[in-house]
């Protein structure tokens, strides 16, 4: 049974500094007094996670709820969080998004401008100024590698691949009835957009709100990117074997095909040797052309991530 309006679910695992801080700017925004309750779901975290949650919620004046779980990876623990939410809305965010004052207000107001139980809405990530992002950092958030914010327009609505469960709202019951996220998906890749493409199927229209603003308190180096590429790799292995994964194989395979892409390929091809060259610019405020992160990505992460991912199959 339905109690309010919105439940905030937050997956953790680890990170009990940046959680407070989310905690606290959620505990702030605007429209505090819509916000049901925060569920926290700790993955099993052993830096003090619970205590630090604990001594949080004796003080806050939103309800706070603390799940330890067992570590079973984000899609399990945001269905625990689905499970037991009270709220008529879920607002999902993660540990290290820290939201804007007017974060929830925002995404309020738009599922009262979309009311239909299967619009959700999508809201928007940037890198939290105090780090000091690079060139490099803003082409992940805005080109597809991390997101694709910069493909997006405000209002217009958003395909299954920006299903990004980091800042975005669902009516409870559309979710309840129509899928869950896949707990085949152990790590955090491709488990959010999977459950995208199944929603996208029985009638999900996300919209976009780039005024529902949440920080991404981080600094992401290249060393970290390929780290990365690699958890993505071995998801990969799950996400083919889904009806997601082998129509976005199709639709990619399908690319691959077009004389544009050929073309493309035949051209920078002969420069993929000389990428590492251009890698330490990377963690630089050093800007360099869109092609040219394009490339670095796929060389000398990507490829090798993929590799590895065979090797281990």
């Amino acid at each position: 049974m339905f109690e309010g309006k919105l439940s905030i679910i937050i997956p953790t695992y680890n990170r009990k500094d940046i959680l407070r801080k989310t905690l606290d700017a959620y505990c702030s925004q605007s429209a505090q007094e819509e916000i049901l309750e925060i569920l926290v779901l700790d993955d099993e975290s052993t830096d003090g996670t619970a205590e630090a949650v604990s001594e949080f919620s004796r003080g806050a004046d939103i309800p706070v709820r603390y799940f330890g779980l067992a570590h079973r990876g984000p899609a399990a623990v945001r269905n625990h969080g689905i499970r037991e939410a009270r709220g008529w809305l879920l607002l999902f965010g993660d540990d290290d998004i820290v939201p804007g004052r007017d974060l929830v207000a925002e995404h309020l107001a738009w599922h009262g401008k979309y009311p239909e139980p299967s619009v959700g809405v999508l809201g928007l990530v940037k890198w939290a100024p105090e780090f000091g992002p690079t060139p490099f950092m803003k082409w992940l958030a805005e080109d597809g590698v991390l997101f694709g914010y910069g493909h997006l327009k405000p209002g217009e609505e958003a395909g299954f691949r920006y299903f990004y469960s980091c800042n975005l709202s669902l009516k409870t019951h559309f979710l309840r009835e129509n899928g869950l996220f896949d707990e085949d998906f152990k790590g955090p890749a491709f488990e959010d957009i999977e459950l995208g493409y199944r929603l996208k199927g029985r009638g999900l229209r996300l919209v976009y709100n780039p005024r529902a603003v949440g920080y991404h308190h981080k600094f992401v180096s290249f060393a970290d990117v390929r780290r990365r590429a690699e958890l993505v790799a071995a998801a990969w292995t799950v996400f083919e074997t889904k009806e997601a994964g082998q129509y976005v194989a199709e639709v990619e395979a399908l690319r691959k095909r077009t004389l544009a892409y050929r073309m493309k390929q035949l051209i920078s091809k002969p420069m993929n040797p000389f990428m590492g060259l251009l890698r330490p610019f990377l963690d630089t405020q050093i800007g360099l052309p869109r092609l040219a992160y394009r490339r670095i990505y796929h060389y000398c992460a990507e490829l090798p991530a993929e590799r590895k991912a065979k090797r281990s199959s």
